[in-house]
């Protein structure tokens, strides 16, 4: 959809066609170059280049490997026991090698975590990793949305530059015709000074365009990583503004999609298990350990032991348990925070994109075609000599004005577009 009629730079679009057929034939230098001309190729670019989410896909990575490692037993330990190093016993000399002492003893000793603990552990590691995937899904949501917005301010300022160029062109026009009329002694010489103060007028915007291009180019290329300086291809017309679900609908899309939600449902799990996990430390853990004994000189025995580790320290056990619950509370509540943020930015993006088509559609078919024929008949009344130059200039402003005002609201209303995107996902 082309919220910005009338523009008149056919050349821009011919050159907009000239870049898309270079980036299908260039080679893959030139086409990152070519980047820039419609969101769906920067997205694809920033999900490979991007560093910092490289570096969210590493975490998760290791998170979900220390996932695999949770829940297993602790590594046996080994011992050798060298009883009687002195031989006073059995008469010798002082050593240290096995089998040359009174009695060598090998002895294997396993830790064993009671019952419950290890599933425990191993749920609450699997949870934080799929806590990190979440984090991560709402990593690349804030990068989309920040490269949407930057890409919209590029696409704003090539716009608004277009039609900075198409209004100063207008008043060229109307400058030689005012000269003319000057000339002939039709016109006063008010008319000429104004219509040059309105030229220059243009150029100076012309050049604070210019500029918040620049800014919008490199704010573009530091989410791509890319030099800033980097050339960016001219932005196509974005596809048309599409049709919302009611506010409820949305809602319970997002609530059931949000990663953000998904990750503070995750804590709230990880911090469930973590208390059941600090209950579980009222039971002893054991150890047991199998030794095999081996005497100078005599015949080899074996033996069995068990260790069990006597929980006496209540005070500190009940400050962790105390401090898990708490822990726990935390979790439920920046969850039940994070539910009514998002129902918050949700109703203000929803009725921000709302407001802004509505009025996108009555600028579009209501006010332009008015400012239109104003300027239409007052050039026709010029022509005629029944008006006089300042109100050919003041209706030439009103239709710039217009189309200066259907391109702000069309942007606005796609930024609301891109926050309604980032808590719900794509709508298209």
């Amino acid at each position: 959809m082309k919220h910005c009629a009338g523009y008149s730079a056919v050349s821009r679009r011919l050159a907009q066609v000239c870049v898309l057929l270079l980036t299908l034939s260039s080679s893959p230098a030139q086409a990152e170059v070519a980047l820039g001309a419609s969101l769906p190729e920067l997205l694809s670019y920033a999900r490979q280049h991007n560093p910092a989410l490289a570096a969210e896909r590493a975490e998760t990575e290791a998170t979900y490997a220390r996932a695999e490692a949770a829940g297993t037993l602790p590594d046996p330990s080994f011992q050798i026991e060298l009883m009687d190093v002195t031989n006073s016993m059995r008469g010798g000399g002082t050593t240290i090698l096995p089998g040359q002492v009174g009695e060598t003893r090998y002895r294997i000793v396993q830790p064993l975590p009671a019952w419950g603990k290890r599933e425990l552990d191993s749920r609450a590691a699997q949870t934080r990793a799929e806590r990190a995937e979440a984090t991560q899904a709402q990593t690349w949501l804030n990068l989309a949305a920040e490269i949407k917005t930057a890409w919209l301010r590029y696409y704003a300022a090539d716009r608004e530059q277009m039609l900075n160029d198409d209004a100063l062109a207008l008043l060229q026009a109307l400058e030689d015709t005012t000269l003319t009329r000057y000339r002939l002694g039709l016109a006063p010489q008010q008319a000429v000074l104004r219509t040059q103060r309105e030229t220059t007028g243009r150029r100076l915007a012309s050049i604070t365009i210019a500029q918040r291009r620049h800014a919008a180019q490199a704010a573009l290329n530091a989410l791509l990583s890319r030099p800033a300086s980097s050339a960016l291809a001219l932005p196509l017309d974005p596809p048309a503004l599409p049709r919302l679900q009611p506010y409820a609908g949305l809602l319970d899309i997002a609530r059931a999609t949000s990663p953000a939600l998904a990750a503070e449902a995750h804590a709230v799990e990880v911090a469930q298990l973590e208390r059941d996990r600090t209950r579980r430390d009222r039971y002893p853990d054991f150890s047991i350990g199998l030794t095999n004994n081996q005497p100078r000189g005599g015949d080899a025995s074996w033996d069995l032991m068990l260790e069990m580790m006597i929980p006496l320290q209540q005070s500190a056990r009940r400050a962790r348990e105390r401090e898990a619950a708490h822990l726990l509370d935390a979790a439920d509540a920046r969850r039940t925070a994070a539910m009514a943020s998002l129902e918050g930015e949700l109703g203000r993006a929803h009725a921000a994109y709302l407001a802004g088509r509505e009025s996108l559609n009555l600028l579009m078919a209501s006010l332009l075609p008015q400012a239109t024929a104003t300027r239409d008949a007052a050039r026709n009344a010029f022509a005629n000599n029944r008006v006089d130059f300042d109100t050919v200039l003041e209706a030439e402003e009103q239709l710039i004005a217009t189309r200066m005002q259907i391109l702000e609201t069309e942007v606005d209303t796609r930024l609301a577009l891109v926050e309604l995107e980032k808590i719900v996902g794509e709508l298209q």
